[in-house]
């Protein structure tokens, strides 16, 4: 497994976004920083009031939004009008094209993640889902939060993956098994960590090719995502 430190993130300031490129993204181009197997994209941002993405295109991807605090309002090509508030959980399957914007019209700034994940499939019909879940549910337990792995209950979208979210208190403990042919992805937004016996602090990633087996110990109060992807074979 590798350890990528917070300072070591790509980060740029456009004043009303700012935002960390985990991969690359825009101009941010680095020919060894492409990718995990099939998860291509994981932007840590922050929108200021006010402000927001214009109309956009997209096609052939899975795009998930988490938001952790504040609210952004989407609107899409396929007619969906939503706000997205801390808890949700936002998925758009772009499949052959669609296009949306993101703004924040509330009084504080957003901060959200932004996963992209390859499909397994091409030229599917665009979609769209969204889903809150409350904060307990993810209490010193790994809870999918989204997945193609066929979990009840969850966002689905059209990747062989899942991607929990976990809460850890001090001293409490969690596991994950990753079959062979996985990449396993961490990034902890708060706290530190124990993994595999390596220790990370907040804004840290983990990223490994097919680990077997991860064991996830809280050191303080620690707030993670952690994302299991198919290995992309050339």
């Amino acid at each position: 497994m590798d350890i990528i430190k917070a300072a070591d993130r790509h980060f740029t300031d456009f004043g009303w976004l700012k935002t960390f490129w985990l991969f690359s993204f825009s101009d941010y181009y680095d020919p060894n920083n492409l990718q995990l197997g099939a998860l291509r994209v994981f932007n840590d941002d922050i929108v200021e009031p006010g402000t927001g993405f214009g109309t956009h295109p997209h096609e052939e991807m899975e795009i998930i939004t988490i938001v952790l605090q504040g609210e952004i309002t989407h609107a899409d090509s396929m007619g969906n009008k939503s706000v997205i508030k801390a808890g949700d959980v936002q998925r758009m399957s772009a499949g052959t094209g669609l296009t949306h914007s993101e703004h924040n019209l509330a009084e504080e700034g957003v901060f959200f993640y932004q996963i992209w994940i390859l499909p397994d499939t091409a030229g599917l019909e665009p979609s769209y889902a969204q889903k809150n879940y409350d904060a307990s549910l993810w209490q010193n337990t790994l809870l999918p939060v989204a997945s193609g792995q066929g979990f009840p209950g969850v966002v689905s979208f059209h990747t062989d993956a899942t991607i929990y979210r976990c809460q850890l208190g001090p001293g409490k403990e969690v596991g994950h098994n990753c079959a062979e042919g996985r990449c396993v992805f961490l990034y902890l937004t708060e706290g530190t960590l124990s993994v595999n016996g390596q220790i990370i602090s907040a804004r840290d990633q983990i990223r490994g090719k097919n680990p077997e087996q991860l064991a996830i110990k809280g050191d303080e109060l620690a707030d993670f995502i952690l994302i299991d992807v198919p290995a992309l074979t050339d």
